[in-house]
């Protein structure tokens, strides 16, 4: 399993960064990225901290641990900044929090996130077609979620991707430790989104390449 897209007590997660990676280790793990939730006010906080525990964890376990950010309900006019701002302070993953059904982001976002350059656009909800086509276009990869509560769009979303040859990964968005998924519950999630074995080969192997290449 290599998950991009998960939550510290960094910000609104229950593990401190040591307890998820160690967790996510024993579950077989083999990558994962520690996203914390940041805006304009915390990002110069956050960063540094999640980038100092994945060079401590990387340095003694045999998981590779990635620095990263999720920006979250930012302005849509502050989106290219905060994220060349997250890059120039050291983020190898650089989430975009997406117009999820569950929350109210500003219409936009997923489009300013995609503009602006981000790794991964995450639980982009009622996405449009012309932003699935932008994604395709910049090599900008779509999430399939297994939250629960951003869950609902995923078919549509695989259904797009396909048609419009757009990238995807699977990422668990995990704020607990119960919310760390192991290979079989991977395949088994994708499958039940009508999902065929190629295709899952793809998303597996979408996840593995963006997670080595930026984790240098």
């Amino acid at each position: 399993m290599i998950d991009l897209h998960t939550h510290t007590l960094l910000s609104d997660g229950a593990l401190l960064p040591s307890e998820l990676v160690r967790r996510a280790q024993v579950k077989g793990y083999k990558a994962i990225a520690l996203t914390d939730h940041v805006d304009a006010s915390n990002m110069d906080f956050v960063l540094p901290r999640i980038m100092k525990a994945a060079k401590e964890l990387n340095k003694y376990w045999r998981i590779k641990v990635i620095p990263g950010v999720e920006i979250t309900h930012a302005p849509v006019e502050s989106i290219k900044r905060l994220v060349n701002r997250a890059r120039k302070l050291g983020a190898k993953i650089v989430v975009g929090h997406g117009e999820t059904i569950s929350e109210p982001v500003l219409p936009g976002t997923n489009k300013a996130f995609m503009i602006a350059g981000v790794d991964i656009l995450a639980h982009p909800g009622m996405i449009k077609e012309e932003d699935v086509k932008l994604a395709e276009k910049k090599g900008i990869f779509l999430e399939i979620t297994t939250r629960k509560s951003h869950a609902k769009p995923n078919k549509r979303l695989v259904r797009l991707a396909l048609k419009m040859s757009a990238r995807l990964v699977l990422n668990t968005d995990s704020h607990a430790p119960s919310d760390l998924i192991d290979d079989k519950k991977r395949n088994a999630f994708l499958k039940a989104l009508g999902l065929k074995k190629r295709d899952i080969d793809r998303i597996i192997s979408n996840s593995r390449t963006l997670a080595f290449k930026n984790s240098r």
